[in-house]
């Protein structure tokens, strides 16, 4: 069998002779898929079969002479290491002396120069810079250049599962009630057509779920809210004959998939408008507009909507944390007394994959359990480090008990989605472990407890949380925290926290009562250990006077903080005073679910600290 790298290095001298068969000098590879999704089904690993690299986040480039990946700071250290051998570079967005994606292009693409991708799989936005940039030396994009198609001869099916309807209990809101309010908005932008792409808006709209992308539950569909009617572009065979009689009934029309491009093109010769998310349709939808049409380039409506969750959503999620909560303690209740049975010489087969297969399993008894919200990260020592490390079965670490493992989980309920990350002690740890453990959870701690005017935005928080880090020359390579879907994506646009711009990103809106965001602050020492805490928080109405009005937030998620990595000696009086507050949250919420031993060490463990 070949190495995986010399596998690589075929397919990109396959790739490289088509590209001098149709005369492109770069190709792109994004990994994206028709809806610009974060998370993309199976079908859609182009960029992964390509490199190797297996991030959610990245995009090849492919020169005949060089390639390069082109990745976030959260895949550092993975992506060195699964690029090794394949003659492909990484280039670490963000820091400095490292080209953007466009810079590298303007640089390699000479006159006259064709730039080849699959149009379907790049945002409108990128897409339509790229055009400018590919005009200005004469050149231009090929948009149907797809030679991975011709490569990939065992690609997965496309996805094709079968939709369910969140029910009212669950939803808050009728698909009627929703889509008349998109109607409104609509009108206000004077928009006569308005072209859904993101699958999460989809879904959300039309109170639709499905099992299209793992842990993320999706639908592959179009929407196009057209002056008289709804269209929705996706197979029939998803829904029951009752589904499309109710979705007739709120007067909407079944469409094949594909069939939105054609409806589009059709506009030409009229004079009309389309409202489209430049950053959530992808490039070939976009072109798909007549030039007679005007083109409404705005935000989708339904993004604002979907991040202020109503009051049946906030009782549902309060709810379910309790017993994604319970799960999560119950676990670290197994990790602890699992490490103290360890014996030298004795077998032992406990690995960072067998604890996450005892936690899923633990969610999975949950009674409205659909899926995992991702896959759990199980990262022991150095694993940890990198921030979305995958263990696998026949790659993984044993634990022992010595050290940090860092656990970052979630689940998907019919009462909302979760997402916490805590970081146990296993054993014996290091006085700068517990240094750093106790400057994130410092982090964490002062921005839960923020209390902020009205108009703030990540920008304007995200300091709270790396101050104590950036105090010790320390930092995180990522945002500290992202907005959260209900029953869909984990991470959902447009709120979150970071310090800098990232054009890339959307998610730094002006928090408003409703919006659900983690924070998630943490330190990665390559070669050596990785820290995270991670609490979903509720942004909620903290009063008004002259100034304007006062938001705040309450926690969520009520889980343990582990005491046995916490040192007071870098916690001040209210870090302290904060500490035991949420710990009695904690013990006041799961207690009466818990008894003999499990309620002992819930006591322990929320116990307070001076």
């Amino acid at each position: 069998m070949q190495e995986k790298h010399e596998v690589i290095k075929e397919r990109l001298r396959f790739v490289r002779e088509r590209m001098k068969t149709e005369n492109v000098d770069i190709f792109v590879v994004f990994t994206d898929d028709y809806h610009m999704s974060e998370y993309s089904g199976a079908y859609f690993a182009d960029r992964e079969y390509l490199s190797g690299f297996t991030g959610s986040a990245g995009t090849l480039a492919v020169t005949q002479t060089e390639a390069a990946l082109f990745t976030d700071g959260r895949y550092f250290v993975q992506a060195q290491a699964q690029l090794e051998g394949t003659g492909i570079t990484l280039m670490k967005m963000g820091c400095a002396g490292v080209p953007t994606l466009t810079e590298y292009i303007r640089e390699r693409l000479g006159a006259g120069g064709v730039l080849g991708m699959d149009a379907r799989t790049c945002a409108a936005q990128t897409g339509m810079e790229w055009i400018k940039l590919t005009e200005a030396c004469g050149g231009r994009i090929k948009g149907d250049f797809m030679p991975v198609q011709e490569l990939w001869k065992d690609r997965p099916a496309f996805p094709a599962s079968k939709a369910y309807e969140l029910e009212l209990k669950y939803s808050g809101e009728s698909r009627e009630d929703k889509i008349h309010r998109i109607y409104q908005e609509m009108e206000t932008a004077h928009a006569a057509y308005h072209a859904v792409a993101s699958l999460d808006d989809i879904c959300w709209i039309l109170n639709l779920r499905g099992d299209d992308v793992a842990c993320n539950p999706v639908i592959m569909a179009y929407l196009l809210f057209a002056p008289n009617a709804v269209y929705l572009y996706t197979e029939e065979s998803r829904f029951t004959q009752a589904m499309k009689a109710d979705l007739a009934q709120d007067g909407i029309q079944l469409r094949p998939y594909n069939q939105i491009y054609a409806d589009l093109r059709s506009l030409a010769g009229k004079k009309t408008s389309v409202w489209m998310d430049m950053k959530r349709v992808n490039l070939a939808l976009f072109q798909s507009v007549p030039e007679t049409a005007e083109c409404i380039c705005k935000e989708n409506p339904s993004v604002r909507m979907k991040a202020v969750k109503n009051p049946t959503e906030l009782a549902n999620l309060r709810d379910v944390h309790i017993d994604d909560g319970l799960a999560v303690t119950k676990f670290m209740y197994w990790l602890k007394n699992t490490m103290k049975q360890y014996e030298a010489g004795r077998e032992w087969n406990v690995t960072e994959v067998t604890a996450a297969e005892y936690l899923d399993n633990l969610r999975s008894h949950i009674p409205d359990y659909k899926e995992l919200s991702f896959d759990t990260i199980s990262a022991y020592g150095e694993n940890a480090a990198m921030m979305h490390y995958h263990a696998e079965k026949d790659h993984c670490a044993v634990l022992y008990p010595r050290g940090m493992l860092l656990v970052d989980s979630g689940g998907q309920y019919l009462r909302g989605t979760t997402d916490i990350t805590r970081t146990f002690a296993l054993g014996e740890v290091t006085a700068e472990m517990k240094k750093y453990f106790t400057l994130t959870l410092k982090g964490m701690l002062n921005l839960a407890n923020a209390r902020f005017l009205k108009g703030c935005t990540g920008f304007s928080l995200d300091i709270l949380a790396r101050g104590p880090l950036w105090e010790q020359g320390m930092d995180y390579r990522c945002g500290t925290g992202h907005g959260i879907g209900y029953l869909l994506n984990v991470h959902e646009s447009p709120n979150g926290f970071r310090w800098k711009h990232n054009p890339g990103r959307n998610d730094l809106c002006v928090f408003e009562e409703g919006m659900v965001t983690s924070d998630e602050p943490g330190v990665y020492i390559e070669g050596a250990y990785g820290i995270r805490i991670e609490n979903e928080i509720e942004c909620v109405g903290d009063g008004e006077n002259e100034y304007g009005t006062f938001l705040k937030f309450k926690p969520l998620t009520f889980v343990p903080i582990d005491l046995d990595l916490v040192d007071t000696a870098w916690l001040e009086k209210k870090d302290i005073e904060r500490l035991n507050a949420y710990h009695a949250a904690v013990y006041s919420r799961l207690s009466p679910h818990l008894s003999g031993e499990e309620l002992e060490f819930l006591k322990q463990y929320t116990r307070p600290v001076e």
